[in-house]
C-alpha cells in the first residue's frame, strides 16, 4: 500500500530542505527522500562566506540548521534509494528499495549535482588511495602529504585553501592561464602557500593501489612533466543527478523550469543544482526550494 502525502521532495540539499520548510509552513504534509548524506554537496564545504545572515559557517553546520528546522515542521524524512520514479499522471510515485511506494499529487526534483570525474585512466581504481572530490572528507587523511587539487572554480580554491591545515605541499592544476574564481577567493589562494600551476591537465596517475605521482601536460607547449603527490583532489564542476529521470525533456541533463520552478509535467516541479539556471550556489538553492514550494502549494490549491 502507498505511503500517501501532499509533497515528495527528492533529495535533501539546501533547495530540498528549504522546499520542506515552505511546504509545512504552507500545511502540506511533506516528506523528503534521500540516499545519501542530508545536505548534499553543500554539507561538504568547510567554509560558507556568501550565505547571508553568517560572515562564515561550515556547510554540514548550515544544512544541519535547515535539517533541524524541517523536522521542527514536522517534515518527513525518508532514508532510501528511489529505485523507481513516476513523473506522469496525477498521482506521482517513488518506489523505494526498502521503505514502500511513497505517493502524492505533487513532487519536487531537487536531487542535485555530482562531481565530474578527470576521465583519466584509473580515476576510480585510485578512488580511497590517493583519489577524491572532496577535501572536507578526505583531507585529513592526507596529514603532512603532498596533494594536489584540480580546478580554478571557487570549489577548487576553497578545496587547495583548506587542504593547506593538513599537506606538506598544495598545488593547485588549472588548465587556463587565470582563475575562475570569485575576486576574494583568488586573491587569497594567490598571495598564501598554495602554489599554482597554470595551463596544465594531468594525463596520467602514477601507482599501484596508491597514488604516488601525476602526469601533467602544458597546454600551452605539449611539455609533459611529472608531479609527485599522494592525494589528488578533483573539483572539475558538476554534473546534474538526473540519469533516473524518465519523460521529462532535459537540456544538457539539467531540468528545465520556468521562473517558478515548474516544469513541463503538471504537479512536477524542480529546484537547486538540478535545474538549468546560471548560478549555482546555496542561497540561490534555497530560493529555489521556497519558489517550488509555494508553486507546489498552488498548484494543489487549484492556482495557476
Amino acid at each position: 500500500m502507498d505511503k500517501k502525502y501532499d509533497l515528495i521532495i527528492l533529495g535533501a540539499g539546501p533547495a530540498g530542505l528549504t522546499a520542506g520548510i515552505y511546504a509545512a509552513r504552507g500545511g502540506l504534509r511533506a516528506v523528503v527522500v534521500e540516499s545519501k548524506a542530508v545536505g548534499g554537496q553543500a554539507s561538504l564545504t568547510a567554509e560558507i562566506e556568501n550565505y547571508p545572515g553568517f560572515k562564515s559557517i561550515s556547510g554540514f553546520e548550515l544544512t544541519s540548521l535547515m535539517q533541524a528546522q524541517c523536522e521542527g515542521l514536522g517534515v518527513e524524512f525518508v532514508y532510501d534509494n528511489p529505485e523507481n520514479v513516476s513523473l506522469d499522471g496525477e498521482t506521482k510515485r517513488v518506489e523505494t528499495a526498502y521503505s514502500g511506494t511513497l505517493s502524492a499529487p505533487a513532487l519536487i526534483i531537487a536531487s542535485g549535482a555530482v562531481p565530474r570525474t578527470l576521465g583519466v585512466e584509473r580515476e576510480s581504481a585510485l578512488i580511497g588511495g590517493g583519489v577524491s572530490y572532496c577535501a572536507t572528507c578526505d583531507g585529513a587523511f592526507f596529514r603532512g602529504k603532498p596533494v594536489a587539487v584540480v580546478g580554478g572554480g571557487n570549489t577548487a580554491v576553497e578545496e587547495a585553501l583548506y587542504l593547506e591545515k593538513f599537506a606538506s605541499e598544495v598545488y593547485l592544476i588549472h588548465r587556463r592561464d587565470e582563475l575562475r574564481a570569485g575576486a576574494m577567493l583568488a586573491d587569497r589562494v594567490k598571495s598564501g602557500g598554495v602554489k599554482i600551476i597554470w595551463d596544465s591537465v594531468v594525463t596520467e596517475l602514477v601507482g599501484e593501489n596508491r597514488l604516488q605521482s601525476v602526469t601533467l601536460k602544458n597546454v600551452k607547449t605539449g611539455e609533459l612533466s611529472s608531479l609527485a603527490v599522494n592525494g589528488l583532489f578533483v573539483a572539475v564542476g558538476q554534473r546534474p543527478a538526473t540519469e533516473w529521470i524518465k519523460g521529462l525533456a532535459l537540456d544538457g541533463g539539467y531540468v528545465v523550469t520556468d521562473e517558478d520552478m515548474r516544469t513541463e509535467l503538471p504537479g512536477v516541479f524542480a529546484a537547486g543544482d538540478v535545474r538549468k539556471k546560471s548560478l549555482r550556489q546555496v542561497v540561490t538553492a534555497t530560493a529555489d526550494g521556497a519558489i517550488a514550494a509555494e508553486s507546489a502549494i498552488k498548484f494543489l490549491n487549484g492556482i495557476r
